[in-house]
């Protein structure tokens, strides 16, 4: 009887994840159809071509010759994009398919959001919240876009899930899959590091997890890394995976960012900033003094006006959490897109509020939240950072539902 029930649960389980993947797999079909991207653009297009032309990953060419190493965009999608290229398609062919690839994960990371959920919920509210997941528009349309949204809110769903494995299982299978998704989001996210180094101390201090075991984490995750890190070194004498936090300091905090919202671009329109970047020496160190210039120019805006870039900070936050209310872009307005932002961004801080505080893995995705919130907060936010947040976001969602449900509705059955 028990090995029935266990056989017939196990095969439940199986039918949902097939129903998922399927589900998810074919409702974006339409989506890269009529909104999908038709060819490389921008940074993608500048790094994917150096790579097929010279075999080197250049973000930036100059008239006389000079090939830039690449120190400004983390590799991983550049390289994500390059493979495809060795299949020779005509470019339609070859965006097609990348997209496709991009369904495939994302159909992938709502079955993995299902196990998460089924670690806390009950299979009915696991299964509906997966399918919202699925179905979000956010989430939806990001699979169409040349973005690197896609694959990390992919491996940011598996870093969720190996971190929970580590703790409930501790085995050493889950052990090296967290380690390797961990060091490939180091590769695809230049603030990821900040997270996995936070990650690691709470493993070690408030789950108990054993030095040795921190030790092969960080090891396993260096080895994956460490082939870019050498090719920094060697180029640029400094062990790094990017150089650009002063120009996203700059980008989210410089006085028209303040009053407009603007991020991006500004520089061009600046004669004063113009001049300034023009007299620097073009070496292959040049994109390390450019982003020293904007981190001083940063620095030097937020020193003339703290409480101004303090109150901004919080409007950042907000605009993060729940919707920008000060968005130009009248696509941000669909009620089909800022209505749900809207409405999981409030019942996701109500479920927060009410969650477990003596769960140390729910407390963990609430520390994981607020560093990611706070993180971007601090530098320009774009409407397709939401979806990092927005898997944690659905969880808290549930945690409030779950309290709704056992307060009002299994009351009634007791009574």
């Amino acid at each position: 009887m028990f090995l029935d029930n266990y056989h017939y649960l196990k095969n439940k389980e199986i039918y949902i994840s097939i129903l998922l993947f399927l589900f998810s797999f074919f409702s974006r079909i339409p989506v890269i159809i009529l909104f999908g991207d038709t060819s490389l653009e921008y940074e993608w297009l500048y790094l994917v071509s150096n790579l097929i032309e010279h075999g080197q990953l250049v973000y930036q060419t100059f008239d006389n010759g000079f090939l830039l190493p690449n120190l400004w965009m983390p590799p991983l999608y550049a390289y994500y994009l390059y493979i495809f290229s060795f299949f020779n398609l005509e470019n339609q062919n070859y965006i097609f398919l990348v997209l496709v690839t991009q369904i495939v994960l994302a159909s992938i990371s709502v079955i993995i959001f299902y196990k998460i959920n089924k670690l806390f919920f009950s299979r009915k509210i696991s299964f509906f919240s997966s399918l919202i997941f699925s179905l979000f528009p956010l989430h939806l349309y990001a699979c169409s876009q040349i973005s690197s949204i896609s694959l990390q809110t992919f491996l940011s769903i598996f870093f969720i899930y190996f971190f929970l494995q580590i703790t409930n299982k501790k085995d050493l299978l889950s052990v090296i899959y967290f380690s390797i998704t961990a060091g490939l989001l180091i590769l695809l996210r230049g603030e990821f590091w900040f997270i996995f180094l936070l990650t690691l101390l709470y493993l070690f201090l408030f789950l108990k997890i054993k030095m040795k075991k921190i030790l092969l984490i960080a090891s396993i995750s260096l080895i994956i890394t460490s082939p870019y890190l050498i090719r920094n070194f060697l180029i640029f004498e400094k062990i790094t995976v990017l150089q650009s936090l002063g120009y996203n300091l700059w980008k989210g905090n410089h006085p028209l960012a303040k009053e407009n919202s603007i991020v991006e671009g500004v520089e061009t329109t600046n004669e004063n900033i113009l001049e300034q970047i023009d007299a620097l020496k073009i070496d292959k160190y040049y994109r390390i003094k450019w982003d020293g210039f904007f981190l001083d120019l940063a620095i030097k805006n937020l020193k003339e006006d703290p409480p101004g870039h303090l109150i901004f900070y919080f409007k950042k936050i907000t605009s993060y959490i729940f919707i920008n209310f000060r968005s130009h872009d009248p696509r941000y307005w669909n009620p089909l897109h800022f209505i749900p932002l809207l409405l999981f961004g409030i019942t996701s801080l109500i479920g927060i509020i009410l969650s477990d505080k003596k769960s140390r893995q729910l407390n963990y995705l609430i520390l994981l939240f607020f560093v990611n919130v706070g993180i971007f907060s601090t530098f320009s936010i774009m409407p397709r950072y939401k979806l990092v947040i927005l898997p944690l976001q659905i969880i808290f969602t549930n945690v409030l539902i779950k309290r709704i449900k056992e307060k009002f509705f299994n009351r009634g059955k007791n009574n």
